[in-house]
């Protein structure tokens, strides 16, 4: 056991789910710091999740104390202040280790048992076959113990929820650049603020050759996003835009007859004569998102959609996925619908060539394609929804969702319990801390505080692939 002088508190009684500790007077205990407990060739180590006043005299009289001080009475001494007046702290155990082995723990520490902070060779590092999430965290210090998270996690869905400014974006390039040096994974990153790629400065760019940038406005070596109007089908429209049962039914009416020309002939060819003309008109005004007009005899279109390129650009992002390269879509001159619409037509072109890849026996040579989403409740609230198919069925298919959001507590439950792995950045309402909270994969109950409390950079790991929620 380590020398007394590096002990920093003593249990003094508790229970299995609270155990109480002494602080030492002079040192000091905060928030998510870690301690261990040593006995018999083990170490259970414990997390601060509370921290409560202590003292040996009885209310009243430290309230007149304490008033005699503010009224200008001085040296009011104690017997001994550093014995009669304490800090208490209540712990819980995460995890007992024995031999390099960590175990789940199943019993309490003795009782007067002396604790100390953690120490870098207190705990195996938590690596292999994985990707690099941060290092592990004791309080608010950074303790010398890479985590990382095996890359099966990415198709059981990852969910980074945080109140804005608490360092979520910075998370998803942590993740990527380790994630990129793996020809095992692909990212597709779609995302509406372009501060991925590192279009002016540092970015993923500089992580990796292995990476595909499609812009609107592309920068010298990029793609341009441009995708042909024939690529787009009644289904790509699920979840994205609101439609009526017979606007839904005119669309599929319009491609059964006319296939990949349906969208011309809504703007420009002769009315269906089982579909109201009123009906018609209102899908024109509807499909005014994908930028396109008719002129004359023609049809002009602007923007991400156009009547004579992108024939292949779909299926070329989903090639370069499936050939372990990654993709980042910048959708950040995209207005909200039509941002969804190209993410889903992609999403559902990969999840359909997984899905054949599976029932071929071929799914094996493909790597594990993860989609980060922004906003994600947007795309997950409705079922139809291929993002929501996906939450539900993309393990499946070695396809997961990284899905960040202010507020997971907008996410559907079934589809919250299937995301496996949660990166907890702060999160200040109490509804979205409950959310997390009752979905996660290891007992967070007592982490209120602690969630509550996480500075910039800080988070939580809980995960069905960690043995502990793990502070990084």
């Amino acid at each position: 056991m380590k020398n007394e002088i590096e002990a920093i508190a003593q249990i003094t009684r508790g229970s299995f789910s609270e155990i109480i500790v002494r602080q030492k007077a002079g040192r000091q205990i905060e928030l998510g710091d870690l301690f261990v407990a040593e006995s018999a060739g083990e170490r259970i180590i414990l997390e601060a999740f509370d921290l409560v006043y202590g003292s040996q005299i009885g209310d009243q009289s430290r309230e007149l104390i304490a008033g005699m001080q503010l009224e200008g009475y001085e040296n009011l001494g104690f017997i001994d202040e550093s014995i009669t007046n304490y800090m208490l702290a209540k712990l819980k155990a995460l995890v007992t280790i024995e031999d390099g082995v960590v175990k789940t723990t199943k019993k309490l520490p003795d009782l007067f048992s002396r604790i100390r902070p953690i120490e870098k060779g207190d705990i195996p590092e938590l690596s292999g076959d994985g990707f690099f999430v941060g290092d592990m965290r004791s309080g608010s210090k950074r303790l010398e113990v890479p985590v990382h998270l095996n890359k099966d996690a990415l198709k059981h869905h990852i969910l980074i929820p945080a109140t804005t400014g608490r360092g979520k974006s910075n998370l998803v390039k942590v993740m990527a650049s380790s994630l990129l040096q793996q020809d095992s994974c692909a990212l597709l990153i779609l995302d509406p603020h372009d501060e991925y790629f590192g279009r002016n400065g540092i970015g993923l760019k500089d992580v990796s050759d292995n990476i595909i940038y499609y812009s609107l406005n592309p920068p010298a070596g990029a793609r341009t996003l441009v995708i042909n109007i024939e690529n787009l089908r009644p289904w790509h429209f699920d979840g994205v835009i609101t439609l009526s049962e017979a606007q839904t039914e005119a669309m599929y009416s319009y491609y059964e007859r006319h296939r990949e020309r349906w969208i011309e002939e809504i703007f420009l060819g002769n009315q269906i004569e089982t579909v109201r003309e009123e009906t018609v008109n209102v899908l024109r005004r509807k499909l005014v998102l994908l930028g396109i007009k008719k002129q004359g005899d023609e049809l002009l279109a602007s923007g991400v959609f156009s009547t004579t390129a992108g024939a292949a650009t779909v299926k070329s992002v989903c090639s370069d996925l499936e050939n372990g390269r990654s993709v980042i879509v910048d959708t950040s001159l995209l207005q909200g619908d039509l941002e969804l619409l190209v993410g889903s037509m992609i999403a559902r072109e990969l999840f359909n060539n997984y899905r054949r890849y599976k029932t071929e026996n071929s799914l094996s040579r493909k790597p594990i394609v993860s989609i980060v989403i922004e906003e994600a409740p947007r795309v997950l609230v409705n079922n139809e929804s291929i993002f929501s198919t996906i939450a539900r069925e993309g393990r499946k298919f070695n396809i997961g969702l990284i899905a960040i959001t202010q507020l997971p507590s907008q996410i559907p439950k079934d589809i919250l319990a299937n995301i496996n792995t949660k990166i907890i950045l702060g999160i200040e309402l109490a509804a979205e801390r409950s959310a997390i909270i009752e979905s996660a994969s290891q007992d967070l109950s007592r982490d209120d505080r602690n969630i509550a409390s996480l500075d910039i950079g800080e988070a939580i790991i809980t995960s069905n692939f960690t043995k502990f929620a793990v502070p990084i």
